[in-house]
């Protein structure tokens, strides 16, 4: 499976922006996805994850009620929409694929076997 993220970019803090990731690959409707980030100097961190059936998803505390994960198998592609975008947001995001066999979206960075390249996102005060 390969992963492609794309639509970072600059924006305002309170302001909106979707990333989205691209898969190549059969099995990316039968797959947990997930997002996370890395901001500079610190480690790599968990944002939101959606189960390969869709209506299952979890996010972490921090962009609780702010982003919103979404995947559209026809076109192989996940989403992560996030509003009321925070300075505190600012990080190179990433997409990640879990191994085949599980239905259930999960925080932890080792179960995510995939990784896309990442896309920055930079939030402006």
């Amino acid at each position: 499976v390969q992963l492609q993220a794309s639509g970072g970019g600059l924006v305002q803090a309170g302001g909106s922006l979707r990333v989205s990731c691209a898969a190549n690959g059969r099995t990316f409707s039968s797959r947990v996805m997930g997002w996370f980030r890395q901001a500079p100097g610190k480690e790599r961190e968990f944002v939101a994850s959606i189960s390969w059936s869709g209506p299952s998803t979890y996010y972490a505390d921090a962009v609780k009620g702010r982003f919103t994960i979404s995947r559209d198998k026809a076109r192989n592609t996940v989403y992560l929409q996030m509003n009321s975008l925070k300075p505190e947001d600012t990080a190179v995001y990433y997409c990640a694929a879990r191994n085949l066999g599980y239905d259930s979206p999960t925080p932890s960075l080792q179960e995510y076997v995939y990784w896309g390249q990442g896309t920055q996102v930079t939030v402006s005060s």
